[in-house]
């Protein structure tokens, strides 16, 4: 049996993995497929593959690009989540700041560099016309993280998912200034190159599992009243985020994707220059 060490975030977008594992579907085709959550993010996963503690991460677009450029021995195999992510743009509860444009010259909270929340902080601020080279940043590790620094006034705002900081908004830890959806497919499927060139075929086993389920994963029985107990988030939002998510259909990243995607990173100095996207990717 093929042993197999899959990471992502412990949110509601990896729910279908949850479910696969609890139902040993991958057991079924003898792979020991585990899972392991990395409540720090893109850059603790693009580490973690990297280290070879993991095999594949389940991980968002715009870091494992920018890990990938900078050496990471891994490959993109397809999307996981095509739609974008919504990143909400979070201040303290006591907060001065009451909008967006008044965090020009405000200290960014993020969980690590190359992280999706160091990331889009860039995004953001290329959107609104300030100084990327002027922003400042405090390393936070992770949402716990980001919530003690804006709590502690050691950081002034702090971007992390629109879902699943809505809690916090709901009890006053923080007050929403607005948001910025990623401007690509937001999460995609990483896999160590050894892993890949080694074990294509239980590979594909493992993402036609995923796949299928997440074809059917709005459809299941109740699927937003488990999910709003699970992650303890209201009803009606659960509901809202499922009817603006879509999963991959199972097909590979095209090159041509990539391609537009490495050009708006580098319009947004997220990465310098691009690089070749068949480099990107592996196709099965």
């Amino acid at each position: 049996m093929l042993n197999l060490k899959v990471g992502g975030v412990p949110e509601h977008f990896n729910y279908p993995w949850y479910i696969t594992l609890k139902n040993k579907e991958y057991t079924k085709q003898n792979i020991n497929l585990r899972w392991q959550d990395f409540p720090g993010g893109t850059g603790a996963m693009c580490k973690a593959l990297r280290e070879k503690e993991i095999d594949i991460a389940i991980v968002l677009t715009e870091g494992i690009i920018k890990d990938i450029i900078n050496g990471n021995p891994s490959k993109i195999i397809q999307t996981f989540v095509k739609s974008p992510l919504i990143w909400g743009i979070h201040v303290g509860a006591k907060s001065k700041f009451q909008s967006i444009d008044d965090l020009e010259n405000a200290t960014v909270a993020i969980s690590r560099h190359g992280s999706g929340s160091h990331l889009m902080a860039i995004v953001n601020a290329y959107n609104n016309g300030w100084d990327i080279d002027k922003l400042k940043f405090k390393v936070v590790k992770n949402l716990q993280g980001g919530i003690d620094a804006l709590t502690n006034g050691e950081a002034d705002y702090f971007m992390w998912e629109h879902f699943t900081t809505k809690p916090l908004v709901d009890n006053g830890t923080f007050r929403r200034v607005g948001d910025c959806p990623t401007p690509w497919p937001c999460f995609v499927v990483a896999i160590r190159e050894e892993i890949l060139e080694n074990h294509p075929e239980e590979i594909k086993t493992v993402l036609n599992i995923i796949n299928h389920c997440t074809s059917d994963f709005k459809s299941i029985e109740n699927i937003d009243e488990t999910l709003s107990i699970r992650y303890e988030q209201q009803l009606e939002d659960i509901q809202k985020w499922l009817s603006i998510t879509e999963w991959n259909d199972g097909k590979p990243m095209s090159e041509n994707l990539l391609t537009s995607i490495q050009n708006k990173m580098v319009t947004f100095n997220v990465i310098e220059e691009k690089i070749d996207s068949g480099k990107l990717i592996k196709i099965l």
